[in-house]
């Protein structure tokens, strides 16, 4: 297949086992449904792999058959798309990312895998949702079947409120309701007993106005949509998304916020949310998600 210029586009990585059927069915249905091209990304590392090597053109030989299976299965599963494959030497996270200046999402798939495994498969959808320009959908082996709503991560901060915007224009776009998860962590039995009732009153308050205004205004830009507020006051962040987006057809999380959400992408925290998801989850970038190519 040829090359796309990749404006626009939708990107799914392609593992030398060929894509996940979850990961391949959610990126060329959205394509279609969205009108986008779809590029498959199938990459060699160059660590380990170069011309030099006797395996190269094996390996080549390889990479080119399973990105030409896929394309020929996402032409009979949508033939409307246009679909093109990139064969790429490089780390896959850094192509990822760099394939993503000028595309409108990257998607990987996950697989449950034994414990070392699914920490590097883990590592690598964590070093391309951090590094990309474009949103990042990580799309676990779960069924689809049964499942309603969006779910979005708020905390306040300007980098939430872009993903706000993102998963409001999803859920209009799926006619889902969109569920905003605020996870304000009340401190253990031993500090909460020194820190006075009207302290945490007011900070609760303080909270739960700010979950408030974080959705203000969508119901006007989107008439059809029904926006659910909750208040997470006895888990953590990522325990509070991971939970509230068990059966949600979408998880939208960004990629920094302010407080605990800092580290939703950089840490623990993150590894909770992406190793644990079981729903389609896009992580957004910092910037506001309604400015540049992917809108």
């Amino acid at each position: 297949m040829g090359s796309a210029s990749g404006s626009r586009s939708i990107v799914l990585g392609v593992p030398s086992s060929g894509p996940t059927p979850e990961a391949f069915f959610w990126a060329v249905t959205r394509a279609a449904r969205l009108r986008r091209p779809l590029i498959l990304v199938h990459t060699l590392d160059d660590y380990w792999v170069g011309p030099e090597v006797s395996y190269f053109e094996d390996l080549m030989r390889h990479g080119r058959e399973v990105l030409e299976e896929a394309a020929t299965k996402a032409n009979e599963l949508a033939p409307s798309v246009k679909v093109s494959t990139r064969l790429l030497l490089g780390d896959t996270a850094r192509v990822l990312s760099d394939l993503s200046e000028n595309s409108s999402l990257v998607v990987v798939g996950t697989h449950k895998l034994g414990r070392v495994e699914s920490v590097i498969f883990g590592a690598l959808s964590l070093n391309v949702a951090v590094a990309a320009v474009s949103p990042v959908a990580v799309i676990p082996e779960a069924s689809m079947e049964g499942r309603s709503g969006v779910v979005v991560g708020v905390d306040g901060s300007a980098h939430s409120l872009g993903s706000v915007a993102y998963a409001a224009r999803e859920a209009d776009r799926l006619g889902e309701d969109l569920y905003a998860v605020y996870s304000s962590e009340s401190p253990n039995l031993r500090l909460r007993g020194s820190i006075p009732h009207d302290v945490v009153t007011r900070r609760i308050e303080e909270e739960r106005v700010n979950l408030a205004e974080s959705v203000a205004g969508l119901t006007e830009q989107y008439p059809d949509l029904v926006v659910h507020q909750h208040l997470e006051l006895n888990a953590s962040p990522a325990k509070a998304l991971v939970t509230a987006a068990s059966r949600a057809k979408l998880l939208v999380v960004g990629r920094r916020g302010r407080g605990k959400l800092t580290r939703l992408l950089l840490g623990s925290v993150s590894r909770s949310v992406l190793w644990h998801i079981e729903c389609p989850t896009i992580v957004t970038p910092n910037r506001a998600v309604t400015e540049g190519p992917y809108r």
